[in-house]
Parts: structure tokens; C-alpha cells; sequence
């Protein structure tokens, strides 16, 4: 029989991103029910006690967010719930500190809070998941974030990205999932990867596949869902994480690593 909800998770069963030490405890927070999916999301107390280090118990992150001057937004919004859950492309702002981030992906697929100008921290991206005509006949679409917008620009796809403004929640602008753009892999092997578009294969029954090329000159293809448009052309509309999005073998990382050690010394 059903028991209801689950509201614990031991940290065997953590998601592999949120990067926990298999030593620091039984148990984890275990993501509220929210706009990102459970095993695509991190939940804030998380955030503020591992990534962050801002707390040291969770008793510590729920007097953080319990605070009656708001210390914690996510997406302009005040959230002082220590399990809800942030996911991909999420702007966090910490008011006291002055500080702005973004939740990306590395090329190893954990999450990582990429640091932010305040201007930036006025606009997220976001993919169009669903598009579909509800009732009396009113077009809507549903983003990734689980945003449910009515009436959209008609040449906006499934698939396709849109530039939101956080404050207004209208959306700016809307990028075409197409050759030549650039995009972000947010799924699969190649995930946090970054790189050109090439040309998208039609499987009819099956997954479209998409082959992009990335600033090193590597290929690789994925499907199509796992593809998140960033920017016109090679220009990109957000700050990138440090690795940029490049997938490097362990032998280029120790050419790397040699190569800064030299420049250093000369």
C-alpha cells in the first residue's frame, strides 16, 4: 500500500552532482516538490552549507533562511524552504554579500555556482519543453523551469530558448534551435559541454540527434532534448563556466597543467 510521500534521503541515493562525501552522515535533504525535477535539482540547504559554506549544520541553514530580512533569493523571489529545489540556469542573489549566481553544469556533470555581474543576475535562460493550444483555444507553452506562458511568439518551438526577465517575467527575447548557434549540453555523456551547432539528424519515432562542434575543433552529437541554446552565433548570452565547456583527456589536462607551470616560471 501507499505510505504518501517520501521526505527523507540517505546520501548513497544523493544524485552523483551535488558532490557529498560518502563520510559526512547518513542522511541528506531531500528536494521539496518543485519547478526542477528531483534528480535535476539541488536543494538550497545543500547549496548553503556544502557549495557555499555559509553553515556548517543544516540548523544552521534554516536560521539563514528563516530570517525575516530575506537572505536568499532564487529567481527574485524570497524562498525559505531549505529543501526547495534549484536547478539548472536558477539566479541566486544573496543581497547581504552582494553576491549573484548561476546554477551550470561542470563537463563532469556536478552543479556549480558560477559567479555573476548584477546585471547579468536580471535575466535567466530557458528551454520550451511543451507547446499546446488549452482551453478556448488559448496557445500556451511550458519551459524547463515549469513557467507556463500564454500567448508566445508564434516562431517560438519546442526546444527553442527564451531570454526571461526576472523581474517582469516576460520574456526579452527568444533564441532559434538551429545550425550555427551556440548551446550548452545539459544531459548524457557530454554534458556541460559547449559548442557550435552543426546540422540536427531526423529520426522519425525515435530521437532526433543534434552533432556539434566545439572551440577545440572536437565533434560529438547528442539528442536533441539535451540541447540548450545559449547564444546567436559564437556569442553567448550567459557567463560560462571556468572550463568554458571544454571536455579535455586526462593527458591534455597534464599538457595543460605543464604548460602554466612554465609560463610561470619564465
Amino acid at each position: 500500500m501507499a505510505r504518501g510521500p517520501k521526505k527523507h534521503m540517505k546520501r548513497i541515493t544523493a544524485p552523483k552532482s551535488w558532490m557529498l562525501s560518502k563520510l559526512g552522515g547518513n542522511w541528506t535533504t531531500r528536494p521539496s516538490q518543485g519547478p526542477h525535477k528531483l534528480r535535476e535539482s539541488i536543494p538550497l540547504s545543500v547549496l548553503l552549507q556544502h557549495k557555499l559554506k555559509y553553515a556548517l549544520y543544516a540548523r544552521e541553514v534554516q536560521m539563514i533562511l528563516a530570517d525575516k530580512d530575506g537572505n536568499i533569493k532564487v529567481d527574485g523571489k524570497v524562498r525559505s524552504d531549505f529543501g526547495y529545489p534549484v536547478g539548472l540556469q536558477d539566479v541566486i542573489t544573496i543581497d547581504k554579500t552582494r553576491e549573484n549566481y548561476r546554477v551550470l553544469y561542470d563537463v563532469s556533470g556536478k552543479f556549480i555556482l558560477k559567479s555573476i555581474k548584477p546585471e547579468e543576475a536580471k535575466f535567466k535562460l530557458v528551454k520550451v519543453t511543451q507547446k499546446k493550444v488549452g482551453p478556448n483555444n488559448v496557445p500556451y507553452i511550458v519551459t524547463n523551469d515549469a513557467r507556463t506562458i500564454r500567448y508566445p511568439n508564434p516562431e517560438i518551438h519546442v526546444n527553442d530558448t527564451l531570454k526571461i526577465d526576472l523581474e517582469s517575467g516576460k520574456v526579452v527575447d527568444f533564441l532559434k534551435e538551429e545550425p550555427g548557434n551556440l548551446c550548452y549540453i545539459i544531459g548524457g555523456n557530454n554534458i556541460g559541454r559547449v559548442g557550435l551547432i552543426q546540422h540536427r539528424e531526423r529520426h522519425l519515432g525515435s530521437f532526433d540527434i543534434v552533432h556539434v562542434k566545439d572551440s577545440n575543433g572536437k565533434h560529438f552529437s547528442t539528442r536533441i532534448n539535451n540541447i540548450f541554446t545559449i547564444g546567436k552565433g559564437k556569442k553567448s548570452l550567459i557567463s560560462l563556466p571556468d572550463d568554458n565547456g571544454l571536455y579535455l583527456t586526462a593527458l591534455e589536462k597534464k599538457q595543460a597543467r605543464e604548460h602554466q607551470e612554465e609560463t610561470k616560471q619564465q
